[in-house]
């Protein structure tokens, strides 16, 4: 590989960490609005709260089905994904043939496109992990939101109900971190596939995913149908 490969990959490492650290992470608060992320996890607890008041809560548990179905979902379509790298690595000699003759693609030799394959299934075995994860978080918070005190209960002891919803509320926005870290992950995927390109194609598109992440966190019709209400 060339230096530019590795700019190109220190760059994505650190527009990654960037990223994460003020859509997940602290950096949130040096920011002068709310991310996407951030305004829904608020939701998540008004949510949790509004249960409380509720007797039957069959609608609670079809939301919780759901998250669970799309966490399963996103998992399935990784380890397939992965599985794909590693085909693509018991062909290695054709792809490698593919691309080193494009034109305008330099060609930095088998064990640097064989490098680059192990990346992406890196990638993408992170993104299984995350996904996996965050689908057992939300079955311990359906147990947790099972364990909620009815509505007599939790009028008689608020304290104890509001400790119960909390303890959801916080198991909740745990698996919701995990699963859109692998979430993003599978973006930011999208945009390592330009390294196949050439390194100045990834820098490329690994900005313009960043960007368009950030857009739909800060500055998206979604974010701002959330915050009219505020």
């Amino acid at each position: 590989m060339i230096l530019a490969d590795y700019v190109a990959l220190a760059l994505f490492a650190f527009l990654w960490a960037l990223y994460s650290w003020f859509t997940a992470g602290s950096g949130g608060r040096f920011l002068p609005r709310q991310s996407l992320n951030k305004a829904m996890a608020e939701r998540r607890q008004r949510w949790i709260y509004n249960a409380l008041k509720r007797e039957l809560r069959m609608i609670d548990t079809q939301i919780f089905a759901g998250l669970q179905n799309g966490t399963a979902f996103f998992a399935t379509s990784s380890i397939f994904a992965l599985g794909s790298c590693f085909a693509l690595l018991g062909a290695a000699d054709k792809a490698d043939a593919v691309f080193s003759n494009l034109p305008f693609v330099p060609y930095t030799g088998h064990a640097a496109f064989e490098l680059k394959v192990g990346g992406l299934a890196f990638l993408l075995g992170y993104a299984f992990f995350k996904f996996g994860w965050a689908y057992r978080l939300f079955n311990y918070c359906t147990i947790l939101f099972g364990a909620l005190p009815m509505t007599k209960d939790a009028e008689a002891d608020p304290v104890h109900a509001r400790r119960a919803a909390d303890h959801v509320v916080r198991m909740n926005t745990i698996a919701a971190g995990h699963f859109n870290a692998g979430l993003r992950t599978l973006f930011l995927s999208i945009g390592y596939l330009g390294w196949f390109a050439g390194p100045y194609v990834f820098m490329a598109t690994t900005v313009i995913i960043i960007v368009a992440l950030l857009r739909r966190q800060y500055f998206s019709e979604a974010r701002l149908a959330i915050m009219e209400d505020e």
